[in-house]
């Protein structure tokens, strides 16, 4: 049986470098109320995108994430996401947050997880967006930005498809037209 926090982070939600904070639970048995995870990322200190020096932290905010269903719930990915800032007070650095693509896409919704769920069950399952909002219990546009974000370089990889062999010729309408 694993205890440690960061593992058992990495079993449930497939994150390495991700500590599990805790787990809210603000519904009865019955209910269909989103489980809340809380996280924060683990490692080091970040350096300044600007002159790469040392950086503080300065508070912080919870971002909400959806998440896929655990145990017939929907759930919230809480990430208590670090606000930093440069040491050097000469630095014409503002402030930025704690970004780790592999919990979640800039300004998605969605975590990375859910995303590409979304994206092979839209686009190569079939499912309606609406069907998939339903399921992790959020928005069609919530869905359908994942799918865009996510969907558009695949559709738009020139080698999705092999080198054409034989071209098809509709006989239909080649015998209408002569």
């Amino acid at each position: 049986m694993e205890q440690n926090p960061i593992r058992i982070a990495e079993i449930l939600l497939g994150l390495k470098d991700v500590n599990l904070i805790g787990v809210e639970d603000l519904g009865d048995e019955d209910s269909k109320t989103p489980l809340r995870v809380h996280i924060e990322c683990l490692g080091e200190r970040p350096k300044c995108p600007v002159c790469n020096g040392m950086s503080y932290s300065k508070g912080g905010s919870l971002v909400e994430l959806i998440d896929l269903q655990s145990f017939g719930r929907p759930v919230r990915l809480i990430w208590h996401k670090r606000r930093w800032v440069c040491r050097d007070g000469n630095c014409s650095s503002a402030s930025w947050s704690d970004v780790d693509t592999r919990i979640a896409a800039p300004r998605l919704k969605l975590t990375d997880r859910a995303a590409r769920f979304a994206t092979r069950v839209v686009g190569r399952g079939g499912r309606s967006v609406s069907s998939v909002a339903r399921e992790l219990d959020c928005d069609w546009h919530t869905i359908n930005d994942a799918v865009i974000a996510y969907g558009t370089p695949l559709v738009e990889d020139p080698n999705r498809f092999g080198k054409v062999r034989a071209l098809g010729l509709d006989e239909t309408l080649f015998y209408r037209e002569g």
